[in-house]
């Protein structure tokens, strides 16, 4: 059965399931403890004969030959069980809860959709392929908030496929949500490495990759994700749920591949003696930060930097912010262009994330060891953004899109890239600026732009109608999201208006 196939008969039969009040995200994470039950249960048998880390009397065949009422009772026992294990099982079931309203439904789930498929024979792309299907379908679903832990896939390729991860290499997401950038850095080398050594194999399924996720559930999605494309196992848990911006773990990565979380900064509520409420932000102070802020991406920003080995090479998804806020972020831009090879930014267009509102952009860089001369000598430049127009149905971003900036990026050797900018061709998209200009520009911004917006000249060349509606949605939210932040610096809380 193809991966197509698949995802639709298990999506068929979320529509059945939402009809009984279960939601996309519910019905992902249901499916998720199912399955693991299941591959656990095939891994135990011929020709594999594994030990089964799924205690007797909690595992598959206990499920498939219950009915009503007693498979109710046992299921939700299950969950409550294995909730209470340690490694990736612990990681799977920890906090679960049956969502089921009806017991009906969970027995042909079990028995009709998943006990007839043999998932552990299935390649791992197909296997991998089909859970992917359905956490894009989830992130799809806007009122979920699901789609702020997915990053598009097509991205994520173009900026491994730049990164060209090798067999050995150690690859980091501090902010993993699904697992999007990890598996992404597992297939590339799968694909372009087809000879690796049995030793590198294993070292890639069970040494190379790392994930940090604050949200217990995406990281139990997250977890499962990766096992469907056989990384992982009881032994060796490649997520672990918590702050990565605590604390600084000690390990050391040759890759970090990130798409912090965007949005409000953090803060906590603090109530006080006499019942009074306020809010403290959460300012991370870490020695090894250059700065203290309440910002969480640039605080992403110096983390990532002390993830890295030295010469470890990084690639971060940011909000323009991070490009040209003063304070803080003026003293990390000047201190990450000085202390590391910041060689690339890649601009990206609006549209292309579930989370509205969001300009973002990919920042490329180097650790480097210390030094009193800068490290970063040129930056260069894509401009995706200008001129551009995506939406997420209607013409969502493909990886052919980036194909311009792969090819420019010049992955083989990057010290060989030639501008198709110039003062004869002013719509080059590529160029690069050197550190001088770039620390001489105010408050060292990287915000930097120069083609020339045709909408605003031409009207001629003006994108379709809904998506400039798009465009001033997205601007809209973007304004309220700073506005939010600066009512909160201030100490202020949102009234609700009622409406006329």
């Amino acid at each position: 059965m193809n991966t197509a196939t698949i995802v639709q008969k298990l999506w068929n039969y979320c529509n059945v399931l939402r009809d009984d009040g279960m939601s996309y995200g519910d019905y992902v994470e249901q499916l998720t403890y199912l399955l693991f039950l299941k591959m656990a249960d095939e891994r135990s048998r011929p020709p594999y004969n594994q030990p089964s880390p799924v205690l007797t009397g909690y595992d598959w065949p206990s499920l498939v030959k219950k009915d009503g009422d007693e498979l109710f009772d046992h299921y939700r026992h299950t969950l409550e069980e294995l909730g209470k294990q340690k490694g990736l099982l612990g990681l799977i079931f920890t906090k679960s809860q049956n969502k089921f309203q009806d017991p009906a439904k969970l027995r042909r789930l079990i028995v009709d959709l998943i006990d007839k498929e043999t998932w552990v024979s299935m390649s791992a792309d197909v296997k991998g392929d089909a859970y992917e299907g359905l956490l894009e379908k989830n992130a799809q679903d806007t009122k979920s908030g699901a789609g702020q832990y997915f990053t598009p896939r097509p991205l994520i390729q173009a900026i491994v496929d730049v990164m060209a991860p090798k067999p050995g290499e150690t690859v980091s997401d501090p902010a993993c949500g699904t697992g999007g950038f990890l598996l992404a850095a597992h297939d590339y080398v799968v694909k372009h490495y087809p000879n690796m050594t049995s030793a590198e194999k294993k070292k890639l399924r069970g040494e190379s990759f790392k994930g940090w996720e604050l949200v217990q559930a995406t990281a139990r999605l997250c977890a499962m994700n990766m096992l469907l494309h056989g990384i992982g196992s009881q032994e060796f848990e490649p997520i672990a749920v918590g702050d990565s911006l605590a604390a600084d773990p000690g390990d050391r990565f040759d890759l970090v591949l990130t798409n912090p979380p965007f949005g409000k900064k953090s803060s906590t509520t603090i109530v006080g003696e006499g019942g009074q409420v306020s809010k403290e932000r959460d300012t991370v102070e870490r020695d090894d930060f250059w700065a203290t802020t309440s910002n969480k991406q640039l605080n992403f920003v110096q983390h990532v930097k002390t993830l890295l080995k030295q010469n470890g090479r990084a690639a971060l998804v940011l909000p323009d912010n991070v490009l040209f806020e003063g304070g803080a972020g003026e003293t990390i831009r000047r201190k990450l262009l000085h202390d590391c090879d910041v060689h690339t930014l890649l601009r990206l267009p609006t549209g292309l994330f579930y989370a509205q509102g969001v300009k973002a952009n990919v920042l490329f860089f180097d650790k480097k060891p210390a030094s009193e001369t800068p490290w970063t000598r040129k930056l260069w430049i894509y401009d995706l953004r200008t001129n551009m127009h995506f939406t997420l149905k209607t013409n969502s971003l493909k990886r052919e899109d980036l194909d311009e900036f792969v090819a420019c990026y010049h992955p083989e050797n990057r010290h060989n890239r030639q501008p198709t900018w110039s003062e004869d061709n002013p719509d080059g998209r590529w160029r690069a600026y050197d550190y001088e200009e770039l620390i001489a520009r105010d408050k060292a911004s990287l915000d930097i732009f120069w083609l020339r917006d045709e909408s605003l000249s031409d009207s001629d060349s003006l994108p379709a109608p809904e998506v400039i509606a798009a465009e001033i949605v997205e601007d809209l939210e973007a304004a309220l999201e700073q506005f939010r932040e600066i009512l909160g610096d201030v100490g202020g809380e949102l009234i609700e208006v009622d409406s006329i």
